[in-house]
Formats: structure tokens, C-alpha cells, sequence
């Protein structure tokens, strides 16, 4: 599986991609996107994203911020096979932000491959990267507006081993990649790739847990 990310340095869908099953383009190439301007046929963001996976053949994912009648969320529109698959919209939003939360987590089947998407924020709770590795993602993709210290890096590191599904993340001028060995990539080109095979590997857990017997006698 080859990951193509395309960094915030470059501002434009009209870049020429090499052979990969998934590129990611960072927040500042569609910027804001409105969507009654986009349904009114005023703008084309959402079609252009749908016509470049269709001319470049792979799935195509691009952060933005829209705007639905002044509600304003960071959002990942997704696109593949000529087609827009869906928007998803961060979750989490931190005291003092002016975004709204969306809703559901956003998993999308691309090239044959189960990519989940985590924006912004939603690095910050487990929770949301545990829902897709339990929807059985090939891929966790991450976008953010930048990385301003090295949390970020540090927790797709470990989500990728705790969770065994690689991460990608593109934030700003930067794109990270981290295997489910724990060995983490960087690059601060305009246009980076990383190439992945992923597995499904698994493992049995065992616990014990005090209760749930009809039998209050049971002893193990």
C-alpha cells in the first residue's frame, strides 16, 4: 500500500501525484468550503477532489474547514473512484475553539483497503482511534493543522503499535509515519510517500473480572 501526502507547501489539487492507492492533502489546499456554495454549483472543491482520485486513480483526502450557515467544523472530505465518498467532521473540540463537534466516526473503504480517518483533536482521545481499529482499518489517517510539539508524532507511534494499523499524519509542511513495529518516518517535502503492508495480526488477551455470576460461590 503506497500513501501519498502532499503538504500544505503546496496549495493546489493540480499537482502531479506518483502511483499510489491513497494521497492526503493537508488543510490549507480546499481551505473553507462552504457548502451552500458547493450544492448552488458556485464552487467545485468537493468535484474537483472527486475528479483528481478518478484521473490519478487512487482515494483522495482533503482537509478543510466548512461552513454550514456559519457553523464552522474542521472536516476530511474523502474521495475515490471519481466519487465523493463523505465528509467527516472532528469530534472533539477544546474549550475556547469556535468549531462545532461532528458526529460518527468516518471509516471509508478505498482501493479495497478499511481507512479510518482522526482530525485534529481526535488525536488527543484513544477512544477514537480504538473504534477504528475495531472497524478493522487497514489504515488510520490522520489530519492537523500543524504540529507545534512532538505529541503528535509521539502518539501515532503508539497508537500504531498499540492498535497494529499504520498512521499517517499530515500536519501543515509536515507528513509522519508510523508502522505497528513502533519505527516512525518524517518528511518535510512538498510531495512524500510511504509505502506499508498491512497485516492482520492478532493475538489472544486474557483477563479476570470480579462478578458477573449467578453463581456468587464461583471461585477461579
Amino acid at each position: 500500500m503506497k500513501i501519498c501526502v502532499v503538504t500544505d507547501r503546496r496549495k493546489q489539487l493540480s499537482v502531479r501525484l506518483p502511483p499510489c492507492d491513497v494521497v492526503l492533502f493537508g488543510f490549507g489546499t480546499l481551505g473553507l468550503v462552504d457548502y451552500e456554495s458547493e450544492l448552488s454549483g458556485k464552487t467545485e472543491k468537493f468535484e474537483t477532489a472527486a475528479k483528481l482520485s478518478h484521473a490519478a486513480h487512487c482515494g483522495v483526502l482533503c482537509g478543510c474547514i466548512t461552513d454550514s450557515r456559519g457553523l464552522m467544523r474542521k472536516s476530511v472530505a474523502v474521495a475515490s473512484n471519481g466519487k465523493l465518498l463523505g465528509i467527516s467532521d472532528m469530534l472533539n473540540v477544546l474549550d475556547g475553539e469556535e468549531y462545532k463537534s461532528g458526529a460518527n466516526v468516518g471509516v471509508y473503504t478505498i482501493g479495497g483497503y478499511k481507512v479510518g480517518l482522526c482530525i485534529d483533536n481526535d488525536l488527543y482521545f484513544p477512544d477514537c482511534v480504538k473504534a477504528c481499529a475495531m472497524c478493522g482499518c487497514n489504515l488510520l489517517v490522520v489530519h492537523a493543522e500543524d504540529v507545534t510539539d512532538g505529541i503528535p508524532p509521539l502518539l501515532i507511534r503508539a497508537y500504531a503499535y498499540l492498535y497494529g494499523m499504520p498512521v499517517v499524519l499530515c500536519a501543515g509542511s509536515t507528513a509522519y509515519f508510523a508502522d505497528i513495529s513502533g519505527v516512525i518516518a518524517s518528511s518535510n517535502q512538498d510531495v512524500a510517500v510511504f509505502e506499508t503492508s498491512p497485516k492482520n495480526c492478532y493475538r489472544k488477551v486474557t483477563s479476570r473480572v470480579r462478578g458477573l455470576f449467578t453463581d456468587s460461590t464461583a471461585d477461579f
